[in-house]
């Protein structure tokens, strides 16, 4: 539900009652992932999706039956071979919904918090005891929390420490564990949704390019900023859609936001200046730190010419493993517009695990999900 947090914030501070229905497991070619709402007020307006349109009027009717009598339900959708008329998913995958209505406890800080763009994490029974089904925690990322999942104190402990665990990560994904917080006993589902801040894009090279590539990185949800050091073409008139602009050398920008803990595992580097007293420097900083990403813009002739000197500076084989240059996918496009498009398109695959191969004809699933990490394996399913 943190998916729609702005919209659902706003019906917090209007006192409107509401339903949500929340996707909290998926199987198959779902077209939602865990995470994803659609929330239904008294009046009867509606917002977010869980399906893509598949199920909506179903779910849609399960909130206002859960407006009328307060009661938490969960229910499976799923294509039905027999009977093709049924409600289901077209895509022949199954979604287990969580429908629940939302009056008061931790979901209008939570909610709150999400708008804002702040951390934090919800954590709600997807899974267990009837009369546990739906009780929420509000999980910051220091670890304190507020609320309780009605069972015992441990069982909060523990999901608090998991929800922390997801929350840095910035994932939204489920868990497993004990009712009584361990281990053992009874299992119940938790489904954990995160809120945090956007990710970053950093867009070196104030050219025209970079004004198509801010408003792709912005339409996905970056926060984009603009780093040149030529103060005549770094403005806010030629890049009006960059969340921020900075005129510095770009190595000696991203050494200072390096330093000061401004990047993390999802911020995505774009070096589009393809001048080797730029490029240099600031690639051979960009490939030793722990970022999602590191692409840079130039014909072939240019990659292997900086391929060349970054080597004599030093970087490693494996670092310029690393490297997505030429920069973006082979779309065939010549216009800036078009080239910002290759740039996000490869930018989503490499994030998504996707080949960058056309639909049509292949035999690879549609809907990917990242593979998790070694201390996650066997125990979270995330997004």
């Amino acid at each position: 539900m943190l998916d729609i947090a702005d919209e659902l914030n706003r019906w917090v501070r209007q006192g409107r009652d509401f339903a949500v229905a929340t996707v909290v497991a998926v199987g198959g070619s779902a077209p939602r992932q865990p995470g994803a709402a659609l929330a239904v007020d008294g009046e009867g307006a509606a917002t977010g999706s869980v399906s893509g349109g598949c199920v909506e009027g179903a779910v849609y009717d399960l909130c206002r039956q859960a407006l009328e009598d307060g009661g938490t339900v969960v229910e499976r959708f799923g294509y039905n071979d027999e009977d093709a008329f049924a409600v289901g998913l077209t895509c022949g995958g199954t979604i287990d919904i969580l429908v629940t209505p939302v009056r008061g406890g931790v979901f209008p800080a939570a909610l709150a918090a999400a708008a804002s763009g702040e951390a934090a994490a919800l954590v709600r029974i997807a899974d267990g005891p009837e009369e546990l089904r739906g009780a929420a925690l509000l999980v910051r990322p220091d670890g304190s929390y507020e609320g309780g999942l009605g069972g015992h104190l441990a069982l909060d402990r523990t999901a608090a420490a998991e929800a922390r665990a997801l929350l840095d990560a910035g994932r939204t994904g489920t868990v497993e564990i004990g009712a009584d917080g361990s281990r053992c006993g009874q299992p119940l589902t938790l489904l954990v949704e995160c809120s945090v801040p956007a990710p970053r894009m950093l867009v070196f090279g104030a050219i025209d390019f970079a004004d198509a590539l801010t408003r792709v990185g912005a339409f996905l949800g970056y926060r984009v900023t603009v780093c040149d050091a030529r103060p005549v073409f770094a403005t806010r008139a030629r890049f009006p859609d960059a969340d921020e602009i900075v005129v510095e050398w770009p190595h000696r920008y991203l050494k200072a936001e390096a330093d000061a803990g401004r990047l993390d595992s999802r911020t995505v580097l774009c070096v589009l200046t393809h001048d080797a007293k730029f490029d240099v420097p600031l690639l051979e900083l960009a490939l030793g730190l722990p970022v999602a990403y590191v692409g840079a813009m130039g014909s072939r002739r240019t990659h292997l010419d900086r391929d060349e000197r970054l080597r004599e500076a030093g970087v490693t084989d494996r670092e310029l493993a690393r490297l997505r240059s030429p920069i973006g996918l082979d779309l065939g496009g010549r216009t800036p517009e078009e080239t910002a498009l290759s740039i996000g398109a490869e930018i989503v695959a490499h994030r998504r695990g996707g080949s960058g191969v056309a639909l049509t004809g292949a035999h690879t699933p549609i809907h990917k999900d990242p593979p998790a990490q070694p201390a996650e394996a066997g125990r979270v399913a995330v997004r």
